[in-house]
């Protein structure tokens, strides 16, 4: 089964995969939490989005409440908080959890696939980790959690995928 075949609600619930959810796009899928001291993310995350998305790209964010009760809320009120408090217009899915026993598919697929720049592959680390994945749904690069969205090779990984 590809990475996009995946089903993953939209956060309001709907039934989706990935790649309905990714737009067959390529896709920085990040897990995301509105109470953690990381959550300003969301500010370079959606400029990373709006900056690219007329050639074809798109964040992912995948809520998830494991690291910390940093997520605690419903899908509504994590919908209102991304939308007031940052003005995310990026797709958002479900709920999720990111490791252990009732990981998610998505991120089964996504943990075994990447490794991240020192060679380290498993676990997510903590919210704000991110998966860079291509329009056929394999994982390009994974950036930790204290790796900003608007790092310089962020951009510079999405800018080759796009040309």
């Amino acid at each position: 089964m590809s990475l996009l075949d995946v089903p993953i609600n939209r956060l309001d619930g709907t039934p989706a995969t990935l790649g309905e959810v990714t737009g067959d796009r390529v896709a920085l899928v990040v897990n995301v939490a509105s109470r953690c001291g990381l959550t300003p993310q969301y500010t370079a995350l959606e400029e990373l989005h709006e900056r690219y998305a007329d050639r074809g790209f798109t964040v992912v964010g995948v809520p998830s409440n494991q690291f910390g009760g940093q997520e605690p809320g419903t899908a509504d009120e994590i919908a209102a908080f991304c939308s007031s408090t940052y003005g995310v217009t990026f797709p958002m899915t479900e709920k999720v959890d990111v490791n252990g026993a009732h990981r998610h598919l998505v991120y089964e697929l996504l943990t075994a696939a990447a490794a991240d720049d020192d060679g380290e592959g498993a676990d997510v680390q903590w919210n704000f980790e991110k998966f860079l994945v291509d329009t056929d749904g394999r994982v390009m690069a994974r950036y930790r959690p204290g790796v900003a969205p608007d790092d310089p090779a962020i951009s510079a990984t999405i800018e080759a995928m796009l040309d």
